[in-house]
């Protein structure tokens, strides 16, 4: 059984504050199963995103795994914020996640798929 979405983004909150890193909920989306998008900013102000993985890969249907959105990795912070725009206006439910971070690290670990 999958973690419902508030406490998977709390958790990930505090591993990303353990590292040094800031972070805030930049849209609250549904507590039980919304949809939770990872925005990474850097210092230079580029940004990734970060979207669940398609079900049916792996065990993504049980355990939360991630897809990079944009294949050259870290993109101008507006077009990021352009694709968050879209999905938000696809799904009303969806959660936002912003992470500060230097370096650009997503802290996403194992979760991260290729």
């Amino acid at each position: 059984m999958r973690l419902k979405s508030e406490i998977w983004v709390k958790a990930y909150l505090r591993r990303c504050q353990f590292n040094g890193a800031a972070g805030v909920v930049a849209r609250h989306g549904d507590d039980d199963a919304g949809a939770i998008f990872i925005k990474v900013v850097r210092a230079d102000r580029t940004a990734s995103v970060f979207s669940p993985a398609p079900a049916g890969l792996d065990d993504a249907d049980v355990d939360r795994r991630w897809v990079s959105r944009f294949k050259s990795g870290f993109v101008p912070e507006a077009e990021a914020e352009a694709l968050l725009k879209r999905e938000a206006e696809f799904d009303s439910d969806i959660w936002v996640v912003e992470i500060e971070d230097r370096e650009g690290r997503n802290f996403l670990g194992d979760e991260l798929m290729a």
